[in-house]
């Protein structure tokens, strides 16, 4: 008798491709309306699958997991973080958890670059001069001027591959490269980017021209960036983050960027997603975009593979390449 193929619910919309071959290979359920599915859509989701395939969107906690059917065994988030899992729970119930780690590591670090660009030179408020219609009369020497980049002191806070991957896009533009980690990187790599750690993360945040977020979202980094942290960052400095919105204290920011006591932000990740601050969108001096760091073609269609392979692993009775421990995290 031919072997039953696993039952495997998608939450969201997956590129055609991927959601294709997803149906040659599973017994695949498919989110054809791309909307976030709720608490209860969840719980009966893991109640029929043997796998589920999450997206950031969706809070796979302890209520959900704690239902789950016998037979469900792999969570294959469509993403690299995972702090929409818990996945001290799902181990605790033998429930593998994977990622797709990697394949946007050059998507997030592009998007990262084109705000650190984007904030210092004003690329929106010159923008939104010829949209809006603002009657642009001709270039004159001192409109709309900016900071350049060159030579000043970029400080990124997590320097795993995304963070390197910026600082070697930053060194190309002649950016000063500093960075605090969990832990130092080895002599080599230092080098190689010419890279300066700092041990305190407070010294850093208060020398620092430019500072990049690239931590992930754990207890330990939650308002990393605290109130009084975002205090330290001199008031003609620029904060970008890519990572994750938790990491930064919104509220604190959005307060120094209406007073004034920060020279703009480059936002595509927020605290409490989708919502937004109305404060901070009202605030001049910042970039904000929803969330697209990792948003091309050919990243959607990587990670899509990442989550086959893994799933595809498991199922043949292998470890997965991409199995996510509580020790990572």
């Amino acid at each position: 008798m031919a072997k039953t193929k696993p039952i495997v619910v998608v939450t969201r919309k997956l590129p055609d491709a991927v959601e294709t071959r997803m149906r040659e290979l599973f017994d695949t359920r498919l989110n054809e309306h791309d909307r976030p599915m709720s608490q209860a859509e969840l719980v009966e989701a893991v109640k029929v699958a043997d796998v589920l395939v999450p997206t950031v969107t969706d809070r796979i906690d302890s209520h959900v997991i704690s239902q789950a059917g016998e037979n469900f065994k792999l969570i294959a988030n469509f993403g690299n973080g995972v702090d929409n899992i818990d996945v001290a729970t799902a181990n605790a119930r033998n429930i593998t958890v994977t990622n797709t780690p990697g394949v946007l590591t050059e998507d997030t670090a592009d998007m990262t670059m084109a705000l650190i660009l984007a904030v210092p030179r004003r690329l929106a408020d010159g923008m939104a001069v010829l949209k809006e219609k603002k009657g642009w009369t001709g270039w004159s020497p001192t409109w709309m001027l900016g900071n350049r980049i060159w030579g000043k002191r970029l400080g990124i806070i997590g320097m795993g591959r995304i963070g390197q991957a910026v600082a070697r896009r930053a060194k190309a533009f002649g950016m000063q490269i500093h960075y605090h980690n969990r832990r130092r990187l080895p002599d080599s790599i230092e080098q190689e980017l010419e890279a300066t750690y700092w041990e305190s993360l407070d010294q850093m945040l208060a020398r620092m021209d430019v500072l990049s977020i690239h931590c992930p979202r754990t207890p330990a980094t939650y308002h990393l960036l605290s109130a009084r942290r975002l205090n330290l960052i001199r008031d003609d400095a620029y904060l970008v983050n890519t990572a994750r919105g938790e990491v930064i204290d919104e509220n604190a920011l959005t307060r120094l960027l209406l007073n004034g006591e920060i020279a703009g932000a480059g936002l595509d990740v927020y605290e409490h997603e989708p919502a937004v601050n109305p404060k901070l969108i009202d605030c001049e001096r910042v970039v904000l975009l929803p969330h697209m760091g990792s948003a091309t073609k050919e990243g959607r269609a990587d990670m899509g593979e990442k989550v086959i392979i893994n799933i595809k692993t498991f199922m043949d009775g292998h470890r997965p390449p991409d199995r996510v421990l509580l020790s990572m995290l």
